[in-house]
């Protein structure tokens, strides 16, 4: 397998770099062979030979640099995507995808159109909030951490339910991008540490049907799992007003 780190240097908080390291540990545990290629601003890379692609969360500033950058991958992009390519893209990182990034200063910049939807921060405002959210590949949740500071209007195919925490705006109750198989969420944590089910269903994703994904040594990211979640739907029920 061909896994591609893009932007490993300046879209790397909130440890999210350990979702790569997640998948090639998968992939080792279950003999597969991996390789990750990590690429950034000055690089030129054709995605055409890659099995999976990720971008992980960065400043807002940071994103825009790189949302300036992609425009030269877009069509590329596009092309993985429409292919079926696994692509996942966490914290704002998604946020490139839509028609436009309007930021706090009333400044839009363009996205890399592959999307109907806009993006826009709101001034001097972030919000935060540990998240309980539902996924139609999914028979159990996922948890994890948002930190933002966007509203994004015009999305028609969520990744997720929010069960707690925070939608893609503030009136509706779904998170994340999901099309054909690429995955777009404002979950952190990282969202394929803290939830060992989406490592294991992304994993067989990347590697296809026909691999065996072994999943025996995840004893204790399971055990973690099922920590946070008993803790967070604890938390949910505490503040539920009947």
């Amino acid at each position: 397998m061909k896994l591609l780190h893009l932007y490993h240097d300046i879209m790397n908080l909130y440890g999210d770099y350990a979702n790569i390291s997640a998948l090639t540990r998968i992939f080792g545990n279950s003999s597969i062979d991996c390789t990750v290629d990590k690429r950034s601003l000055a690089d030129e890379v054709d995605l055409r030979p890659y099995d999976f692609i990720y971008i992980g969360s960065g400043t807002e500033k940071n994103r825009n640099v790189v949302m300036a950058d992609m425009q030269k991958y877009k069509e590329a992009l596009r092309e993985k995507r429409d292919s079926g390519t696994p692509i996942l893209l966490t914290g704002n990182a998604f946020e490139m995808l839509g028609q436009s990034v309007t930021d706090a200063a009333g400044t839009a910049h363009e996205g890399l159109g592959l999307y109907d939807f806009t993006v826009t921060e709101q001034n001097k405002t972030r919000t935060t909030s540990d998240a309980i959210l539902t996924a139609s590949f999914s028979d159990k949740p996922l948890v994890g951490f948002i930190n933002k500071c966007s509203e994004i209007e015009g999305i028609h195919s969520p990744l997720f339910t929010v069960q707690m925490g925070l939608g893609n705006n503030s009136h509706d109750k779904y998170e994340g991008l999901h099309d054909h198989c690429l995955f777009g969420t404002h979950l952190t944590g990282p969202v394929l540490i803290k939830n060992p089910h989406f490592l294991i269903y992304l994993a067989q994703q990347i590697a296809g049907e026909k691999a065996s994904i072994s999943v025996e040594y995840l004893t204790y990211e399971n055990a973690a799992y099922q920590i946070s979640l008993h803790e967070l739907q604890q938390r949910k029920e505490s503040t539920t007003v009947h």
